[in-house]
């Protein structure tokens, strides 16, 4: 299913985010800036993006699979863009901590990340004393394998 969504980009000069092959679920996005983050830090990464996400969705941002090669991991796991972060100058960027000894450096227009818009389920909390399915063992419990 496809979707009409509004975008603004803040440099006209880098593509539009696109989708790679036909089945992919993420979109590629570009790093609007150079940027070295030095070792062990974190640097903020400019996507070059403004985005209307669809009423009753939210953006997921990710690395690219990719961008770990470059010593670079985000650094709180994922993003999530709600729908009312979609004003003119709300440019998405992404947290990158540089985990390696060395600077990184992220050229403009590198694709450095992902995007992807869920379907939002908000929950309507029904709290119980007890569950009642059986306690599986807690985190991790499925095995080492």
């Amino acid at each position: 299913m496809s979707k009409r969504v509004k975008i603004k980009r803040f440099d006209k000069e880098l593509p539009l985010p696109e989708y790679k092959t036909t089945g992919a679920a993420g979109f590629d996005l570009h790093a609007r800036e150079t940027i070295t983050i030095q070792p062990r830090t974190v640097g903020y990464i400019p996507l070059n993006v403004a985005v209307e996400t669809p009423k009753n969705h939210f953006f997921v941002l990710a690395a690219r699979s990719s961008t770990h090669k470059m010593g670079l991991i985000p650094a709180n796991g994922i993003g999530i863009g709600d729908s009312d972060f979609r004003g003119n100058e709300d440019e998405y960027k992404i947290a990158l901590l540089n985990f390696t000894d060395k600077s990184v450096t992220v050229e403009r227009g590198t694709r450095v990340a992902q995007g992807v818009f869920v379907k939002l389920v908000k929950a309507i909390w029904h709290e119980v004393a007890r569950m009642k399915a059986k306690t599986r063992g807690g985190f991790g419990s499925t095995g080492k394998r």
